[in-house]
């Protein structure tokens, strides 16, 4: 039977071939996704898909020992070397482990390991992040690196010294007066997100091929032919494990191991813990999966390993992976689909947004219909069509996308979308300027009902106006039933009018008309932000209204004034004048002022400095009494700067409780860290 028969088949009916054939397909597709995967740099499904795939095949084989092989791939780790890097001999293996994807499988390991220990007590585990990257081993011999190789199939690997060179984090001369005669290091190559999006960035301007992941983009840049590319590829490193040693002692514990290679120089993740029992396991992995949003690298699990390296070598191995360790992955980020319609959406800007309509799949713990395709050129460039099955990706919140198409799975009646010229809302002609990627419905707000209801849910919003109870639902019937037309109806609004309305009770009507006369005493900041001005964003905002201090001199200024404000350049200048400009949005901002919203108003920030000029403040964790927005707003109150980020320009890290990576990195980089009263003695002397 043909590859393409036999794949139809066990699709159709899993069950219905015979387990001989079954694992035959199993292995060959799990050889070809290796392949394709670790030596190609070109992965074909995502994880999870593969995850399925080989833990079905383990499945067959223990239930039916005389199909084990031993070329099967439960028998081996990774994939053969290039053919172009000479190959490198590891002294120590370098296996992987087994994985776990639920509570009980953290519970039935840790009760395996307490087993094999013959123990009742609580076993002492180390916890630490599981990178999406490369695993590497370095030698270092009297301290100095020698050679660095990938993985390999686990006994060898590529020579990759000379790309190893130019990761910069890595130390060429470990930092001791002693070193080991010999030591081999593992850990994983990896690239940061913001690195990443940088070289795509970089690959587009190029007309190159984009990278689907930070992972890929590692593996290929690490295995470059020519390491001048290499070095331009913003690669890091993390150590994890320890190889081959000589001529030093080995340290008691995994968190010793990590905490001396940290004395030797060798990067290690701060992001790691010692914990006792399956219950510590199970809060490390929790609180990591909250944090992992906010994380600047891509991780896919956590990994646990008994903490005692005596234990460890107690417990020993098994097949292709030690006992005494276990990766608890995260529900998969990424899945197949397939592509059942693309749609547009129309934006309150008026923007075009081609959609994906999908059949539905499970991915990052929620069921997703739909995807974000972003623009007409981005479905070009990507080769979207009709009937496709992609692979779609879902972080944390962020909207799902279409990552990639899978070529092999492609009908022979995949259809091409085609942008329409006319928008499916109002009927106006859609048009994309020169300079834009994104193409946009002409007809405004005043024709446009999508782009109508848009800029009021921007405008209600609880960063912008903060009007409590008015939700999508209750604008699309005001917008609909021709209620309201502009923000400034919204505070026209009766009670007999909302009371009207589906769902709408007069108590719940009356709440909502408290929430827009509350609404009315804001800040000019909230206010700018408000009124939906393209590309003018919160932070532009509140410089906007720092450095002005008046709306009637963001109204008037000219676009050389505009651009003495801090990060505000050509293009946002332009469209801030080009908005007040327009007699429409003018009477607009009359009729809000007209129904009573107000704010203080004082001196430009040019005019009179702040005492906070110039201070850039982090905020993490949770602080006794302030909320993150009213710390915020007494910094910025205060001329002070609040960022997202820890950097060396960080002048301050205010932390409250349960703060974590930022406080690490201020720790690192040697940022003053202020408690809440620390930050109101701050501005108190200010």
């Amino acid at each position: 039977m043909s590859e393409p028969d036999l794949f139809s088949l066990v699709q159709a009916e899993p069950g219905s071939a015979a387990p001989a054939k079954r694992a035959a397909w199993l292995r060959a597709e799990l050889n070809r996704h290796n392949h394709a995967y670790y030596v190609l740099d070109q992965p074909t499904i995502p994880d999870a898909e593969y995850d399925a795939l080989f833990r079905e095949l383990q499945v067959l084989e223990q239930d039916h020992p005389e199909l084990a092989s031993a070329d099967s791939p439960t028998r081996r780790v990774g994939a053969p070397p290039l053919p172009q890097f000479e190959t490198v001999t590891h002294a120590v293996p370098m296996l992987s482990i087994n994985n776990g994807f639920s509570d009980e499988d953290i519970i039935a390991f840790d009760r395996r390991v307490r087993d094999g220990l013959k123990t009742t007590d609580e076993v002492e585990y180390a916890a630490e992040l599981k990178f999406d990257g490369l695993a590497i081993n370095l030698r270092y011999e009297d301290g100095l690196l020698v050679r660095a190789a990938t993985r390999g199939d686990g006994a060898t690997g590529e020579d990759v010294t000379t790309n190893i060179r130019t990761v910069r984090s890595i130390p060429l001369r470990l930092l001791t007066d002693n070193p080991p005669r010999v030591i081999d290091v593992r850990g994983e190559v990896l690239m940061f997100k913001a690195d990443f999006a940088r070289l795509n960035a970089r690959q587009r301007e190029a007309g190159q091929r984009e990278f689907v992941n930070p992972r890929n983009a590692a593996a290929g840049s690490l295995r470059q032919l020519d390491s001048r590319i290499t070095s331009q590829r913003s690669l890091r490193f993390f150590a994890y494990g320890i190889g081959f040693l000589e001529g030093a002692e080995m340290p008691p514990t995994h968190a010793a191991l990590l905490d001396w290679y940290a004395q030797l120089g060798v990067p290690v993740c701060s992001e790691r813990a010692v914990l006792t029992g399956a219950q510590g396991l199970l809060a490390f992995y929790r609180d990591i999966g909250q944090r992992r949003p906010g994380l600047p690298y891509d991780i896919d699990g956590v990994v646990y390993k008994v903490n005692r390296l005596e234990e460890q070598q107690k417990l020993g191995f098994v097949s292709r992976a030690p006992r005494f360790a276990l990766a608890h992955k995260f529900p998969a980020e990424e899945a197949t689909t397939v592509v059942q319609d693309i749609v547009v959406q129309v934006g309150r800007t008026g923007a075009i947004t081609p959609v994906a309509r999908l059949a539905p799949v499970f991915v990052g713990g929620v069921t997703v219909t739909n995807a974000t395709l972003h623009n007409e050129d981005e479905v070009r460039r990507k080769d979207i069509r009709i009937g496709d099955t992609v692979i779609v990706r879902r972080a944390g919140d962020v909207i799902p996308e279409v990552v990639a198409h899978v070529p092999e799975r492609r009908p022979a009646d995949a259809r091409e979308f085609q942008m329409p010229v006319n928008c499916p809302v109002c009927g106006s002609p859609i048009v994309r300027l020169e300079d834009e990627a994104v193409a946009r419905c002409s007809g405004g707000w005043i024709k446009c009902g999508a782009q109508r209801k848009g800029g009021l849910l921007h405008f209600v919003s609880r960063r912008a106006m903060d009007v409590e109870g008015l939700g999508d639902q209750l604008v699309e019937q005001l917008v609909d039933k021709h209620v309201i037309t502009t923000a400034a109806d919204l505070y026209k609004l009766g009670l007999s009018a909302l009371v009207e309305l589906e769902r709408m009770a007069q108590k719940s009507a009356q709440n909502v008309l408290d929430a827009l006369e509350k609404s009315k005493s804001t800040t000019l900041a909230r206010f700018i932000y408000a009124l939906g001005i393209r590309h003018v964003g919160e932070s532009t905002a509140k410089e906007l209204a720092r450095h002005f201090g008046r709306l009637d001199e963001v109204i008037q200024a000219s676009e050389e004034r505009l651009l003495e404000v801090a990060d505000i350049g050509p293009v946002v200048a332009r469209s801030v004048r080009s908005f007040f400009a327009d007699p429409l949005n003018i009477e607009l901002v009359e009729q809000l002022r007209a129904a009573g919203v107000h704010w203080p108003e004082g001196e430009s920030h040019a005019a009179v400095p702040k005492p906070l000029q110039g201070k850039v403040f982090v905020l993490t964790g949770t602080l006794p009494t302030l909320t993150r927005d009213e710390a915020a707003a007494l910094i910025e109150a205060a001329g002070g700067k609040v960022s997202g980020s820890v950097s060396k320009k960080t002048s301050y890290v205010v932390a409250g409780e349960e703060a974590g990576s930022k406080l690490a990195k201020a720790q690192e980089l040697g940022v003053t860290v202020l408690d809440e009263d620390g930050l109101n003695q701050l501005l108190g002397e200010e």
